[in-house]
């Protein structure tokens, strides 16, 4: 039986281990930004890790596949499942702080393809430590697999991530990726005679899970799971519950009272302050509301402050939805804006303005700022101010092009695959 038990916790260790590191890889700078809100002051208060955030995001990503891969193949066992034990330790007190305190609402495990609550992923966490702390008690008993015992595991490993992306996530790249690296890991192990085959078999899936995290960072996501994505209609991605027709999510306040001649203070909930005419005893004053709490699950628009202001303030949103063709040329933050690409955005947006297109720039950055860049670089179509978060899970790129026709995202480029010609007629 704890044979068994062992067997069933390997695979799904490594399983989830290697689909959640690649689902991040894919998107390691999304996985950058949860990180700096981990960082930020009001959560953890480690400010200084987060100009590190990218190479932290990726070095993540690169730990979690290779562990995934190491505790299926049974190499170096004993650093794995202290490894593991460590990271699963670290990570269920993380979710469970944001989870009681209400800091960050979405870990950010398995990225934008599956979200979950933050006592959904502490529940999560916790899961995965019984299956961990059970690798972890095993150590000692386990060896290497052997030829036939790498088919068994890499075969079932490969049958829970084909279940998972497809049945989950409906990507099918982190079969291919599994499939390919389970096959190079299994050549270089029994076919290969070289010394220290696990730090080369270690160093195999280095190489391929930095790569994959490498490109998505020079380009776009390979997969986009946002709802900006290629596809998507931003316009229906903003509508309500209620224009939908559908049950709409249930929210709360916890009320701090204090006691006006003793000091005394105590909680309640606002239904609880309401129910026993609390609010009618004068000697209780609410001295502090909490942020909104969600007492029931329901229905909330993928699609958030998506909200574009001109210099006058007027408010442009529905002009940039409504629009036959046009163009956003986003960048979030033009003081990090990659410089190199303006000229040839220049020449692309009077490509696109002959054509009849309309071009408009996308900046969180203020006006006397957007100006002075504008005239450094002689831009000659005009930047709208909206939302910095909006912008970046907009797209991945700082600047970026996205082309909408009637609010539909069609096409997206990053600033490193920008086309020679501009033709969308």
């Amino acid at each position: 039986m704890i044979r068994v038990l062992e067997f069933i916790s390997r695979v799904l260790v490594g399983s989830l281990f290697i689909v959640s590191g690649l689902i991040k890889a894919n998107d390691p700078i999304g996985f950058s930004y949860k990180l700096e809100e981990y960082f930020a002051a009001d959560v953890l208060n480690i400010p200084f890790l987060e100009p590190l955030a990218l190479q932290l995001a990726i070095l993540i990503c690169v730990v979690e596949i290779v562990l995934g891969v190491a505790v299926l193949v049974g190499s170096k066992i004993k650093l794995v499942s202290w490894s593991l034990l460590l990271m699963i330790i670290f990570f269920t007190f993380l979710t469970f702080y944001s989870a009681y305190f209400n800091k960050v609402t979405d870990c950010g495990c398995f990225g934008d393809a599956l979200k979950f609550t933050p006592w959904q992923s502490f529940t999560k966490d916790i899961i995965l430590f019984f299956f961990i702390a059970i690798i972890f008690i095993r150590k000692g008993h386990m060896r290497e697999n052997d030829k036939r015992d790498d088919m068994v595991y890499f075969s079932f490993s490969l049958l829970f991530i084909i279940l998972f992306s497809v049945g989950v996530i409906s990507w099918s790249f982190p079969i291919l990726f599994s499939a390919i690296t389970f096959a190079l890991i299994y050549v270089v192990k029994h076919f290969l005679s070289v010394p220290q085959k696990d730090w080369i078999m270690a160093g195999v899936a280095t190489v391929l899970s930095f790569g994959y995290s490498y490109y998505c960072v020079e380009h776009l996501p390979v997969r986009d799971f946002r709802p900006y994505a290629e596809g998507k209609n931003i316009e229906q991605g903003m509508m309500s519950c209620e224009e939908l027709g559908i049950p709409c999510p249930k929210f709360g306040y916890l009320y701090t009272l204090t006691n006006k001649s003793t000091g005394a203070t105590k909680e309640m909930s606002d239904k609880e302050y309401i129910e026993t005419g609390a609010w009618e005893d004068e000697s209780w004053e609410i001295t502090e509301t909490s942020d909104p709490i969600t007492i029931e699950e329901g229905y909330e628009p993928p699609v958030h402050d998506f909200n574009f202001f001109n210099e006058d303030g007027d408010d442009l949103t529905y002009d940039i939805l409504g629009a036959e063709k046009l163009i956003l040329i986003v960048a979030y933050d033009l003081s990090k804006s990659d410089e190199k690409a303006q000229a040839q955005l220049n020449e692309l947006m009077q490509q696109a303005q002959n054509q009849g297109i309309t071009v408009i720039g996308a900046t969180a950055t203020g006006y006397d700022e957007t100006n002075d860049f504008r005239h450094k670089h002689q831009v000659m179509y005009p930047y709208f101010t909206a939302d910095g978060t909006m912008l970046k899970t907009i797209i991945r790129s700082n600047p970026g092009l996205v082309y909408l026709e009637k609010g539909t995202v069609v096409k997206k480029w990053h600033h490193n695959d920008l086309p020679e010609q501009l033709n969308l007629n």
